[in-house]
């Protein structure tokens, strides 16, 4: 497993497809891990360097305090890595959680990114926080698993989740979260509590892709909706019979979206 000692900590990540092909920067969402991007990589590895890690705080990467797990600083996290790679600008696609990381690239870091795209994401502060943040405190007590039912329908759609199709993954996800320890609580405060960054995205020139579940219970379709409307160049792709986490729920869907826009704005 690859490590980068980048922003004062250590990511874990992985590196797959052609060496000189152009690179997708994949950023996963709260409560996984780099792992829910498995069938980008198998889809479009081909031809793509597709580099998948861990955020601070999750996953394989080092732990942080609280403080140090806002999205400012996954952002500048996200940023030395492609530089640690020496692998700008590249294509950046995160689903939640990484989106907002992506999104703050974009507004912040253009030089860096071909294009990015967002799956499940927002652009603006928390439109939840009284919802999520009984959650977020239970968490920081026990962990993930006295809220996992909960989680799942957040992170899920209701389809998905009442798949027989769809059973080993969801299985294999619930008992990743399950395993999830009270530090989870930490970086869920700090996505619920972030900072809004349309404002900053007020003519972006990247070209964005804004990709929405049907069935998303976190963020809706208006969600993403706003952040096309805050770029010069955006798209919205509403995708069907999916959640929260559209990457893992229909990924033949969402690995043609990104074929496409990868290449126009290539």
């Amino acid at each position: 497993m690859p490590e980068a000692l980048v922003n004062g900590t250590r990511l874990a990540y992985s590196d797959d497809g052609p060496r000189h092909a152009p690179v997708l920067l994949l950023s996963h969402s709260l409560f996984f891990h780099r792992g829910m991007f498995d069938h980008q990589v198998a889809g479009l590895a081909d031809r793509y360097r597709v580099v998948r890690y861990d955020h601070r705080g999750q996953g394989d990467s080092d732990r942080a305090p609280r403080e140090q797990l806002d999205m400012d600083t996954l952002s500048e996290d996200a940023a030395a890595l492609i530089e640690h790679l020496d692998a700008g600008p590249v294509h950046v696609a995160g689903n939640s959680l990484g989106g907002f990381v992506a999104l703050r690239l974009a507004a912040r870091r253009p030089e860096l990114l071909r294009s990015v795209t967002v799956l499940g994401s927002s652009g603006e502060a928390e439109g939840k926080v009284a919802e999520f943040d009984p959650l977020v405190a239970a968490m920081s007590e026990h962990g993930a698993a006295p809220v996992i039912d909960t989680l799942m329908w957040i992170m899920f759609g209701d389809e998905t989740l009442a798949s027989p199709d769809a059973a080993e993954q969801n299985s294999r996800w619930r008992a990743w979260m399950l395993g999830l320890d009270a530090s989870i609580g930490d970086c869920a405060h700090q996505v619920v509590h972030r900072r809004p960054v349309l404002d900053e995205l007020a003519g972006c020139a990247v070209p964005l892709l804004a990709v929405a579940g049907e069935q998303d219970h976190a963020y809706s379709i208006a969600n993403s909706r706003a952040v096309v409307g805050a770029v010069k160049d955006g798209h919205l792709a509403v995708v069907p019979r999916a959640g929260h986490s559209v990457s893992l729920e229909q990924p033949t869907v969402v690995n043609a979206l990104l074929v496409q826009h990868l290449a126009a704005a290539a």
